[in-house]
């Protein structure tokens, strides 16, 4: 049986950390699998295979910087001892982790690199900051470069062409049976209305989630004498700033971080996405699954994946949000496909057994 480790941040809530425990209890059985966490903590560590290892790798957060650097440097010499190539293949899977990507390049001869998200976007289309932020991960060490958005491996390839024979595109894989399930158990906490219910799901970060486009757009809204309500799933560093700039909008909720968010999603009319930029977010197919209709700003796949046939794409701005919104309260969305969450994982287990192989 081929040995596999995979380095991560944590397994905290996240579309990283859900995609990867999907990963996981997928291939947990076809292979031995390490799992390596720059922190071992997070809700879903109680969801990991029984069979699987966990090592922690926490780099030193000493003030010394002299005794920080010297405790992280005696740390690679350890983990280079005691692991250096003993895998088949590792993964990276938290390309922003550089502790995680030392790992991966560590543990094994064939070293593969999953990209989560939109870097172009993240660095404002600074072609420079760009390639630095990848070749300070050592890309050229990777044997593969796995992209879940077909736009962000379209991108790369551009920018980064001398690795473009070494990309590929494969979606993450999603537990629909575990999602329609869940979906099913009873909230208290989520009132039950007859005017729209927008909800947003994910972490509170102004600098990629954009959420104060949200709330701008729902008082411009409420002025024009729209009945709705938006509902916020999750939390994160920008909490406080949300809760001031929606303090007194009535028609906007703060639930907090849900270990089951679907009763929410399966409950609301719409998900409504307001990012700057994303790599592929796990909560589309969430919604695709259920059946619900997707209003988001311009991010990786949209126009691909979800324009005019699950839901409506913006322009990616305050604006663009606002006109979604309205536009979704004034004519609403029917979804115009099927989705078929059965041939979407086996597309995707196929594309990872040649990864694997």
């Amino acid at each position: 049986m081929k040995k596999i480790l995979f380095a991560a941040y944590s397994l905290d809530v996240g579309g990283i950390e859900t995609a990867l425990i999907n990963l996981l209890k997928e291939i947990c059985n076809d292979y031995e699998i390490t799992l390596v966490l720059e922190k071992k903590e997070g809700i879903f560590l109680k969801e990991l295979p029984g069979n699987i290892n966990v090592i922690e790798y926490r780099k030193s957060n000493s003030s010394n910087v002299f005794f920080r650097k010297l405790q992280n440097f005696f740390k690679q010499v350890m983990f280079k001892f005691k692991y250096k190539n003993k895998f088949d293949y590792s993964v990276c899977y938290a390309t922003y982790s550089f502790p995680c990507s030392f790992v991966a390049r560590t543990a094994s001869k064939n070293p593969i690199l999953f990209v989560h998200n939109d870097y172009m976007s993240f660095y404002n289309n600074d072609v420079k900051q760009y390639k630095e932020f990848f070749y300070n991960l050592h890309v050229f060490e990777y044997q593969k470069i796995i992209f879940v958005s077909s736009y962000d491996k379209a991108v790369f390839d551009i920018k980064l062409h001398e690795f473009s024979n070494r990309t590929m595109f494969i979606n993450n894989l999603i537990d629909y049976k575990k999602i329609i399930d869940k979906s099913n158990e009873d909230v208290e906490d989520f009132k039950e209305s007859n005017e729209v219910t927008f909800v947003n799901i994910g972490r509170h970060d102004e600098k990629q989630k954009k959420l104060s486009r949200i709330i701008a757009a729902t008082k411009k809204l409420n002025r024009e004498k729209y009945k709705f309500r938006v509902v916020f799933i999750g939390d994160g560093i920008d909490d406080e700033k949300y809760f001031k700039q929606a303090n007194g909008v009535k028609n906007i909720e703060f639930l907090g971080v849900k270990k089951n968010p679907y009763p929410y999603l399966k409950k609301a009319d719409c998900l409504l996405m307001s990012s700057q930029f994303e790599g592929y977010p796990v909560v589309f197919v969430e919604a695709m699954i259920l059946n619900k209709p997707i209003v988001t700003t311009l991010v990786s796949d949209a126009n691909k994946d979800i324009k005019d046939k699950f839901g409506i794409v913006t322009e990616n701005s305050l604006d663009g949000v606002y006109i979604g919104m309205k536009k979704f309260l004034d004519e609403g969305f029917e979804i115009k496909e099927k989705f078929n969450p059965e041939k979407f994982n086996k597309d995707i287990i196929d594309e990872l057994k040649k990864v694997f192989s």
